[in-house]
């Protein structure tokens, strides 16, 4: 007989047009009636996923919570999913959902003692390829989603969804929405059957949804009527692990790639929150890192209750309507501060690693300023550092107090920069330089003071119109008439068109998701350049100011700083660049103050033909080349296979952006209205008074631009963004002499493979190691652990991740599941 699985369930956002309070209220309200049912109902199963709704149930009501840990049992209470909540899963990186896992199933486990095998993530705004290899060594055999709605090349609502690596899962699109209205359950099923006249085995789910609700009372009454009443197909309230045990043994088509594009504008709303989150990521993983070299040396007692309240803040951030910027303004609110919380559970946390680690290190000598570095990555870094520190006593005299870096008796490339603080004395200094940190260490570097007449004057200078920047590796051109970069050229080869980082403003509207497109593609607009006076009162000098200046140059970079503006707003854009190497870093200081516009950075490559490529989670996607707004994580990179050409930009907090034609186009910021949902032809948003905006007044972007050949970038392009990203922390500290200096803790052997995390166990009392392989090649390293007398070959295919346990007292690496178990 045919068979059609119910699965009831109650579509749950924690957050979205209200505030998490409410969020709880009605996951506790909704629970108890789903409980009352479970035990009226002879047959019929609840099924709910998401710990974070099982914890306030745990907090709130306990008597009900142990009532469903009672109905779990029984097996009228279904625990689905098994994750911390549904996230955005775009956006987040592979780390992240390997968390959501982990946690997730650590509490199912722990309170109810099941682990699902079927994950699903009903609500999310599309889903990365990514995730499949994570769901596999998860323990997950299958998956379900809704989002993208509509879909073209999706071979069948029900596939065999191919990752990275060879993983696979079977997959189902939900048909009909996860949710239904009450008392319309009946119809719904009824029209099912009528579309599936030919299916033998179905699933549709049913419930209450998008605040709660979940089961009705007249619902399960008609449904009941309704299993009688068909004599020809077996009708039965179900779970998505005996739905899935049904069609395991059929043929399913094949579908390897993302399952995307939906909701284009979630890309890049609330920018803010985004830009918090990513910091929050870096910040945690990196920490983690510190505290789990400064304890396997027994230099303090890993914080494993802290580090798990900042895991939690991060875990809830990435829910799909926050940190896609759905929701309204009060729960924007509300996140940024939970996100603050874990940012400042974490710089406690890491600067009591960094002192810890600074163990051993020689007292400074006489007039002699120490600078440490920790690394926290398992392989050198090269590139410019900088530190601030304060002089023994303030400089009243004429003349500047010049700080050059030593490192032992070695002096390095350095220049005095300006300093944060505006107080007009010598007396604050911030230095750069330029240095190799040597792997998982703490490096050392000290400043020693030279007195010049006066702090030294830029020595390039605008001609015929621009500022000419040459080294032996590096061409590069700002145009003093644009503020923009008309060459970019690396080892002779030139590698972007004029007017390039050309900030664009693009028509919009008030729809933070953009129900309604998969591009944005009306230019309405560019900033242009100040005049003098304008410059002058935007900087705020109290003389006319050139819109394009030199205001650092020495012997590690010259800086060049332009101004532009379009309508309300504008924006201070900074290039450095550098007397080594040829990356350029590119910050961007936007006051935005329009509505209804997006604000794009374009970026023009020569590549006109070229491949465009972005960094998913444990991967690398082809991203589309015909202008669609499409979503990437820490790079993107315009490759050239013929002419072996890659241009690669990393970003520090942004995900959209779109290619066209050679052109770059990354998606800074958009003014969407809050929670702003489009319905027929009804206006978006209220015409009668003041509604505010998303994003609108001062917002920060910094980017990386590196060109080369194809192969050489690839292989470390991954590394740069993550240094970028979780960059090594510098601090001017005097150290006490005592004690001894610990050496590295993780050292990788080879170009390319990463740690994507270093951390104590869950359940144990080992350390686990995450690697994996950036580039598709494969690759081979040795890991060691010289503390541990640890060496140990890794073999990874392309975009391969494993995971490793360590004992200090076994001494040995053994592989171990994602799930630490």
């Amino acid at each position: 007989m045919k068979k059609l699985h119910l699965l009831s369930n109650a579509h749950l956002d924690p957050v979205w047009q209200w505030e998490w309070e409410e969020g709880a209220a009605a996951a506790v309200s909704t629970f108890r009636a789903a409980a009352e049912f479970c035990e009226e109902y002879e047959g019929y199963i609840f099924n709910h996923n998401e710990v974070i709704l099982y914890q306030w149930i745990e907090e709130y009501e306990p008597a009900l919570f142990k009532r469903i840990q009672r109905l779990v049992q029984e097996g009228k209470w279904r625990i689905m999913g098994g994750w911390y909540l549904q996230p955005d899963c775009n956006m987040i990186s592979g780390e992240s959902f390997v968390r959501q896992i982990l946690l997730g199933k650590a509490y199912f486990r722990e309170k109810f003692g099941v682990e699902p095998t079927t994950a699903i993530n009903f609500d999310s705004f599309g889903h990365t390829r990514g995730l499949v290899q994570i769901l596999q060594q998860a323990g997950y055999d299958s998956y379900i989603f809704m989002r993208p709605d509509e879909m073209e090349g999706l071979p069948a609502g029900v596939f065999q969804w191919e990752g990275y690596n060879g993983s696979k899962v079977m997959a189902h699109k939900i048909e009909g929405g996860y949710n239904t209205l009450m008392g319309k359950t009946r119809g719904k099923i009824e029209q099912w059957l009528t579309d599936h006249p030919d299916e033998e085995t179905g699933l549709l789910l049913w419930g209450v949804g998008n605040h709660g609700g979940g089961p009705s009372r007249i619902d399960l009454t008609q449904i009941k009527e309704l299993m009688q009443e068909r004599q020809d197909m077996e009708i039965v309230h179900s779970t998505v692990e005996a739905y899935f045990a049904e069609i395991r043994t059929k043929e399913l088509p094949s579908y390897a790639g993302d399952l995307n594009p939906r909701f284009v504008g979630c890309y890049t709303s609330m920018i803010r929150i985004k830009q918090k989150h990513r910091q929050l990521e870096n910040e945690l993983f990196l920490t983690e890192k510190m505290l789990s070299t400064a304890a396997l040396h027994g230099l303090l007692v890993y914080p494993a209750r802290d580090l798990h309240e900042a895991l939690r803040d991060l875990l809830t951030a990435q829910f799909h309507d926050i940190l896609p910027g759905s929701s309204v303004q009060n729960a924007e609110e509300a996140s940024l501060r939970q996100i603050d919380h874990g940012l400042e559970i974490l710089a406690r946390l890491k600067a009591r690693a960094f002192f810890a680690l600074s163990t051993g290190q020689a007292k400074a000598a006489l007039k002699e300023y120490p600078v440490l570095i920790y690394n926290p990555h398992p392989f050198a870094v090269q590139g410019i550092f900088e530190c601030e520190f304060m002089l023994e006593d303030q400089n009243w005299n004429e003349g500047f107090s010049m700080p050059v870096v030593y490192q032992g008796e070695e002096r390095l490339a350095c220049q005095s920069e300006k300093e944060r603080s505006n107080i007009p004395l010598d007396w604050r200094k911030r230095v750069a330089f330029t240095a190799e940190l040597a792997p998982s260490s703490m490096n050392r570097f000290d400043c020693r003071i030279e007195m010049l007449p006066a702090k030294p004057l830029p020595l390039l200078t605008e001609q015929n119109g621009c500022f000419r920047f040459e080294t032996a590796e590096l061409l590069v051109v700002i145009n003093a008439q644009t503020g923009l970069m008309d060459e970019y050229t690396v080892g002779g080869t030139s590698c972007l068109r004029p007017n390039a980082f050309a900030p664009l403003v693009l028509k919009d509207n008030e729809d933070p998701w953009r129900m309604d497109v998969t591009a944005f593609d009306e230019v309405e607009g560019r900033f242009t350049l100040m005049n003098a006076e304008e410059s002058a009162v935007f900087s705020g000098v109290k003389h006319p100011l050139a819109a394009v200046r030199v205001i650092e140059d020495g012997e590690v970079r010259t800086v060049i700083e332009a101004v532009l503006k379009y309508g309300s707003s504008s924006i201070c854009q900074v290039y450095k660049l550098p007397k080594q190497g040829t990356e350029i870093e590119i910050e961007l200081r936007v006051y935005w103050n329009e509505k209804d516009k997006l604000l794009k950075l374009s970026i023009p490559t020569v590549l006109e033909q070229g491949d465009y490529m972005g960094q998913t989670a444990f991967g690398v996607n082809p991203l589309n080349r015909e202008g669609q707004e499409t979503v990437a994580q820490k790079w993107i990179s315009v490759e050239d296979a013929a002419q072996h050409l890659a241009i690669t930009c990393i970003n520090n907090g942004i995900y959209g952006g779109d290619f066209h034609a050679g052109e770059v186009r990354l998606s800074l910021l958009r003014s969407a209205g809050y929670c702003a949902h489009p319905i027929s032809d009804r206006p978006i948003m209220a015409q009668d008074r003041f509604l505010p905006r998303m994003d609108q007044g001062e917002r920060s972007y910094t980017f990386w631009l590196n060109a080369g050949r194809l192969a050489e970038r690839r292989t470390r392009v991954d590394r740069e963004a993550l240094i970028h990203n979780e960059r090594p922390y510098a601090l001017s500290f005097f150290p006490s002499g005592e004690g001894e200096q610990p050496g590295p803790c993780v050292i990788l052997e080879d170009d390319s493979i990463q740690l994507s995390a270093f951390k104590k166990e869950e359940e144990d009392g080992g350390y686990i190691l995450r690697l994996f392989e950036p580039t598709g090649n494969g690759g081979t390293t040795m890991v060691s652990l010289p503390a541990l007398g640890i060496r140990h070959e890794v073999s990874l295919n392309g975009f391969e991740f494993k995971t490793f346990r360590v004992h200090s007292s076994s001494r040995a690496l053994e592989e171990v599941p994602l799930c630490e178990r």
